[in-house]
């Protein structure tokens, strides 16, 4: 993998840059779709390239692991060509999965022993495992496993915590460092920044990461529940303290205001659920604000999703149209509303990009999160 910065940003930490993998370029900043399973969630693959302009999307490997298990991806020949998805890809280790199956897992310096929320079976999660998993799904940035701190929690456990996830980092590089992967191409593992919302922790972990000098860093354990403003504290102090040429990756964040204030903080990757979970649910993110499909006021609003929308559902569907179909319960409505959701993602970091290079992004910036947080 190989990155590199063409712009930064005058008065804000945002940069625009180019991560080039085997399976094609991501310019950034970049938004993710999550596709837990291998697709995400009510759009095909030809949708996420034409409509979307999805440069690459995120699986899951707990999920994948469980189903539909690693042996049917592995005589796929790997994931993308087992999903119809022929750009890169990313794997989250499954971490956060672990984490949030609560009382039905234990987490130990040997690993994550859980039971399948399928089917109640036992597993056990190791750092060398998760990393074998991950090869073999294949995808072109893969992550190492760490355990993913609730919010709250004390500062016993969050430092216990890191404690773990730093033994596991170690043995997640030695693994990577004695395997390839078995499609022929070159993955890149990115460790993830820890430590709950304690700044020492989070320093700690960050110069753990940044010494081993691995191609790319996440940052980990937000968006958990802490408030908005330490979530901005800590972001800020850890894209400070990783590496300013690796690409920094902030996992499952977030609300459009959210990503626009981390750019300018330097943070190049994201991704989150929302714009299709809460798409599916009927609520709209757009260029002027944030909209309830479902209420009464766009019963007779006859315009267009969003006027300065430049997808094809944008340029298509009206507000009245896409309410009755929610109404009605018509699975066309979610459809609908996860492109319309995910094309405003993308095309908000695409902007976002361009305002860099132009070199009034702070300007755009402010300008934008009022009306992406006005509730129309």
């Amino acid at each position: 993998m190989n990155f590199t910065i063409s712009n930064f940003s005058k008065d804000t930490s945002a940069r625009a840059g180019k991560i080039s993998t085997f399976h094609g370029d991501i310019l950034t900043p970049i938004f993710m779709p999550v596709g837990t399973l291998g697709s995400v969630k009510m759009i095909q693959s030809y949708q996420l390239v034409d409509d979307v302009k999805a440069q690459i999307i995120l699986g899951n490997t707990y999920h994948l692991y469980l189903r539909p298990k690693v042996e049917t991806i592995i005589k796929a020949g790997g994931i993308q060509r087992f999903n119809s998805w022929n750009r890169p890809m990313l794997t989250d280790s499954g971490g956060y999965q672990v984490y949030s199956l609560g009382e039905n897992r234990k987490i130990s310096e040997e690993g994550a022993l859980f039971r399948s929320h399928i089917d109640g079976s036992k597993h056990l999660f190791t750092p060398e495992k998760v990393i074998d998993i991950q090869r073999n799904i294949g995808a072109d940035i893969i992550m190492a496993f760490d355990e993913c701190t609730p919010y709250p929690c004390d500062y016993s456990y969050a430092k216990n915590s890191l404690r773990i996830t730093n033994l596991w980092l170690d043995r997640c590089v030695e693994q990577y460092n004695k395997t390839q992967c078995p499609y022929g191409y070159h993955q890149s593992l990115f460790p993830i920044v820890q430590g709950s919302v304690y700044r020492d922790l989070r320093l700690e972990s960050c110069k753990r990461v940044a010494d081993l000098n691995l191609e790319g860093n996440a940052i980990g354990g937000l968006s958990v529940g802490e408030p908005k403003d330490d979530m901005y504290s800590l972001t800020d102090l850890c894209c400070q303290n990783l590496p300013k040429d690796k690409p920094r990756y902030l996992m499952g964040v977030g609300t459009p205001e959210d990503i626009l204030e981390c750019i300018a903080l330097g943070v190049d990757m994201f991704d989150c659920v929302m714009p299709t979970r809460n798409g599916r649910n009927g609520m709209l993110f757009s260029s002027e604000g944030i909209m309830n499909m479902k209420n009464e006021k766009w019963k007779n609003d006859f315009s267009l999703l969003d006027e300065n929308g430049t997808s094809i559902v944008d340029k298509t569907y009206t507000k009245a149209y896409l309410r009755h179909l929610f109404v009605s319960k018509e699975l066309l409505a979610m459809q609908i509303a996860s492109l319309h959701n995910l094309s405003f993602y993308l095309w908000l970091v695409q902007q976002a990009r361009e305002h860099i290079i132009s070199g009034d992004f702070k300007q755009w910036k402010e300008i934008m999160v009022k009306k992406v947080t006005n509730r129309l």
